[in-house]
């Protein structure tokens, strides 16, 4: 990791903005920056060290360029993204944004059995333990400092770098009904949702897919997420139905009926209640910028 190009001189250089918030560096071997009020679009050089995003909060979606056009499914608050060391990457922010990137030093690669993970993007993923982990360290930077808090902090760190170079797979082992089971099974439910965001996605059935009771599930849910289960669904169809409305001529009633909503009427509520526009003004907005 160069003392005087780091992952963090990148990408402050390219925003014209230094980070909220910076911890760690090369004696550490990893370094750990806050990112607000990233609105619209930009184009990032490519990173010398391999990065883990966070997506920690914002009212919107962000995308990524993916061969010849916006990625279909975008990021949102609880959602991570690796982007692999010498990758340029562009992005799209329609709106207010707040991430943690954790830059690792290329000995830690190496020295992971997992390396290969780093290799090639991985966009908006769900990790709920990275998510709760970023979090709790955020929360404790913003108290006040002390010997303390500083080792804790770094104790923190140092086992979100861990579980980011172990890694995770979904596939090994058996799903236990257990405490250890929840990340793995809440993971689940958010792929089932993100596959068809048509679907009616009901409290109970998420509930019962996790291996929780509806409240339970809902705690878990939003301290992993920062939005409840219904405000996760909410978005994950609307992000869809502002991938149809700007790739597709398809009408916006069909898009409606198409994400299971009740009505065109309550579609039209819905998304000017989370963007402040109308669905057909996105619309008309995206092709007068064509």
């Amino acid at each position: 990791m160069s003392d005087d190009w780091t992952n963090e001189a990148i990408i402050s250089d390219t925003l014209c903005e230094a980070p909220d918030v910076a911890l760690g560096g090369k004696q550490d071997g990893w370094r750990l920056s806050r990112w607000r009020r990233f609105v619209g679009s930009y184009a990032l050089p490519p990173l010398p060290a391999p990065t883990f995003v966070v997506h920690i909060g914002g009212k919107s979606q962000v995308k990524t360029w993916h061969r010849d056009g916006w990625t279909e499914t975008g990021s949102m608050p609880g959602d991570s993204t690796i982007l692999p060391p010498g990758m340029a990457s562009r992005w799209l922010v329609d709106g207010e944004l707040d991430v943690v990137t954790l830059s690792f030093a290329p000995h830690l690669i190496d020295a992971s059995p997992n390396s290969s993970r780093f290799s090639q993007l991985r966009f908006a993923f769900s990790d709920p333990l990275g998510t709760a982990l970023t979090r709790q360290v955020l929360s404790e930077l913003y108290t006040p400092e002390s010997t303390e808090r500083d080792a804790y902090v770094g104790t923190l760190v140092n086992a979100l770098t861990a579980h980011v170079l172990r890694g995770t797979s979904i596939s090994s082992g058996p799903e236990i009904p257990s405490t250890q089971s929840s990340a793995f099974r809440l993971h689940t439910v958010m792929a089932q949702i993100k596959d068809h965001p048509e679907a009616d996605h009901g409290l109970e059935a998420l509930a019962s897919a996790a291996g929780l009771t509806p409240s339970h599930f809902c705690r878990v849910f939003r301290k992993a997420t920062g939005s409840t289960p219904h405000q996760f669904v909410m978005r994950t169809k609307l992000d869809r139905a502002r991938h149809l409305l700007v790739q597709s001529e398809l009408p916006v009633a069909q898009i409606s009926d198409s994400l299971g909503f009740k009505s065109q009427s309550h579609f039209t509520r819905t998304y000017r209640q989370y963007f402040h526009e109308t669905p057909s003004d996105f619309r008309r907005r995206g092709k007068e910028a064509a």
